[in-house]
């Protein structure tokens, strides 16, 4: 997946993953508050890792353009 991707990904199961948590705790369901709070956390860990990809594609954009100025 692409940096984008990943980013939009990791955002969409941090939201259903915290609307999930609250349902759980409003309905005092403890399977679904646990769903919930490990879907965020998953979307968390998906959006860091498309942060990575950017900031690792930027930097090889950076060393590309200071090669061809050489």
């Amino acid at each position: 997946m692409s940096s984008f991707t990943d980013k939009v990904s990791g955002t969409v199961k941090q939201v259903v993953g915290s609307i999930k948590e609250e349902t759980g705790k409003l309905t005092h369901n403890e399977k679904l508050q646990a769903e919930g709070a490990a879907q965020n956390l998953e979307g968390k860990a998906e959006k860091t890792k498309g942060d990575v990809k950017s900031a690792v594609n930027d930097g090889i954009d950076s060393v590309k353009d200071g090669f061809n100025k050489l």
